[in-house]
């Protein structure tokens, strides 16, 4: 576990909230890594709080997948599994289908508007190189779609889903090479919105999840396939 994160007290939020803030981040950044356990007094001592909050952001962190509880083990930062990636794309593809329809049809040219101005920070953020701000941005786009479909319910599950999807989107994020693809297909999503032309639009949100279920499942098994290889070579050295 790194000794490095800490709370920030400036953000005008609850204090369960901060420390949730403050786990979250450190899971996605890979301060704290997969498999690694998450013992409540260590954590309050380290970020300066009582054990309350700590367990609270425990709890919401194992809701969003983050973390897992194991039986007389507590809990431990959830391993990135190709299963759940693959299980959560298979829900999203559909919301998503019926978001950009919705979108083609109900997104006001103010909205719009909103798009192109998301897309711009997106494009910004990419620039950064900072993985956390491309993260950030690409959901802010993708809000903007959400929102214009005029469909509350629909936006809430969306937004349920994409709390799982975090840690996968950030693991596509990270693949720099990826980066103009991500800007072409934003591109060619407004372009099929601005012209209302659903069957384009629909096609279009398809590639973009499928490049990225492709590029972090590719990733996931070349790094399960090194861990096995340093595993092997550990245990022919016993």
């Amino acid at each position: 576990m790194t000794d490095k994160f800490e709370v920030d007290m400036s953000e005008y939020l609850p204090l369960r909230d901060v420390v949730f803030k403050t786990l979250r981040a450190a899971i996605l950044k890979g301060e704290l890594a997969p498999g690694e356990r998450l013992m409540e007094i260590k954590l309050a001592n380290q970020l300066g709080v009582s054990r309350t909050p700590v367990r609270e952001a425990i709890h919401k962190l194992e809701q969003e997948g983050l973390v897992l509880m194991i039986p007389r083990r507590g809990a431990e930062v959830a391993k990135i599994s190709s299963k759940m990636l693959q299980d959560v794309l298979e829900v999203r593809r559909s919301l998503e289908d019926l978001a950009i329809t919705l979108a083609c049809r109900r997104m006001t040219p103010e909205q719009y508007h909103d798009l192109e101005e998301a897309e711009k920070v997106f494009v910004q953020a990419i620039a950064t190189g900072d993985s956390l701000k491309i993260a950030e941005s690409d959901e802010a786009y993708h809000d903007v779609i959400y929102y214009s479909t005029g469909n509350a319910k629909l936006v809430q599950i969306l937004n349920n889903l994409r709390e799982q999807m975090y840690r996968y989107r950030l693991e596509y994020i990270k693949d720099g090479e990826q980066h103009d693809v991500l800007c072409r297909e934003h591109e060619h999503i407004m372009k099929t919105l601005l012209e209302k032309n659903i069957p384009e639009a629909s096609k279009a949100i398809r590639e973009h999840i499928d490049n990225q279920e492709f590029t972090v499942l590719k990733n996931l098994r070349d790094q399960e396939a090194l861990e096995e290889k340093q595993a092997q070579a550990k245990k022919g050295k016993r």
